[in-house]
């Protein structure tokens, strides 16, 4: 939701919403070595008027770099991933944005939609507008996978466009920086605080949505610790089925060991024949699993409600699925393990184990 709309590090200004853009050496940032593209931006609350609707939203004016750090072109419902048509500035709209204006993408023509963003420093007097306006065409809708914060909100324009909106002759509020593929934005940051100085905060877009992360890897942990839970619950049909085939085979044990078996030898029976059932489990269980799995990334069957057609993400995970089979593996193993050695002492309290 998050990955791809918000820049893998974000620069901004600590003492205040804006910085002049000469108070970082841009040339020297993007010839970093880990750093693939760079785009500066102005961001600020606007209205936008569609006929008789009136909508808050969010204004981002960014370089054309952040079409292609964004991959706009993977997210677009209707229109052209584009900010400028033959040298006209252009503006994409967020789908829900655009739907609660009431306007539409055509085929041969562009929606306009008016912006008023607030004049800079301006004194309210009676009578007074305290807003610039500006018609702008509609290129495309944008639709990031459900994300309703950028659906709902968000308006891409060019930058030339923010700062005349804005009153910025060289002032920025951010820069988007996206890093090579493989290189950690962790450490690259630490290495940008060289060039950018105290003044300049850089954060991940894990860091920028540290909450939605956060709730991701707990909620991980919550499937994970009810899959156990359950598998507790399925391992009571496991002691039953030892049980039963306990007593029922009570009189062939007997004859086994008048006829000189060892009861470790008993033990060893009861104990693989839990494990088998549990491996039979285990094997049909990640078959069925991984099926599915294949099929969904194959075919993609399953959509994600409110996401455009989108289907749900789904990735193969060595790690987790190493997880999963030690902790199905061991819990198989503690419940074959301690019903037999239950009845095994219950009928033969002699036996040390």
């Amino acid at each position: 939701m998050y990955s791809d709309f918000d820049a893998d590090l974000t620069i901004r200004y600590t003492g205040g919403k804006t910085f002049p853009e000469d108070a970082i050496d841009l040339e020297k940032l993007l010839k970093m070595d880990g750093v693939k593209v760079l785009s500066r931006a102005v961001e600020e609350t606007i209205v936008l008027k569609h006929e008789k609707k009136w909508v808050n939203a969010q204004l981002i004016a960014v370089d054309q770099e952040f079409l292609l750090m964004s991959r706009m072109k993977h997210h677009m419902v209707d229109g052209f991933p584009q900010i400028f048509n033959h040298g006209q500035p252009m503006m994409l709209v967020g789908a829900t944005l655009l739907d609660k204006l009431g306007g539409f993408i055509p085929e041969r023509s562009f929606e306009q939609l008016i912006v008023f963003a607030p004049k800079r420093e301006a004194k309210m007097k009676l009578g007074s507008n305290p807003f610039r306006q500006k018609i702008m065409n509609v290129s495309g809708r944008m639709n990031f996978n459900g994300n309703r914060e950028v659906n709902g909100e968000k308006v891409v324009v060019p930058l030339a466009v923010g700062r005349e909106l804005l009153n910025y002759e060289n002032d920025l509020t951010a820069l988007y920086v996206q890093v090579e593929d493989g290189v950690d934005p962790m450490g690259l940051k630490e290495e940008m605080k060289k060039i950018t100085g105290p003044s300049f905060e850089a954060k991940t877009n894990m860091e920028k949505n540290e909450l939605i992360f956060k709730t991701s890897k707990s909620e991980k942990l919550i499937v994970l610790v009810i899959l156990v839970f359950i598998f507790i619950l399925a391992a009571f049909n496991l002691i039953a089925s030892i049980t039963m085939l306990f007593v029922e085979k009570r009189d062939n044990l007997s004859t086994m060991i008048s006829f000189g078996a060892e009861r470790s030898f008993v033990f060893r029976i009861f104990l693989i024949e839990g494990l088998l059932i549990c491996a039979r489990g285990i094997f049909y269980g990640l078959l069925i699993g991984y099926f599915v799995c294949f099929v969904q990334i194959k075919w993609e069957i399953l959509m994600m409600p409110g996401a455009a057609g989108l289907p749900f993400p789904v990735r193969l995970s060595v790690v987790d699925a190493s997880v999963i089979i030690g902790l199905v593996t061991g819990l198989s193993l503690l419940f074959s393990y301690l019903p037999v050695r239950f009845l095994m002492r219950r009928n033969f309290e002699h036996i040390v184990f």
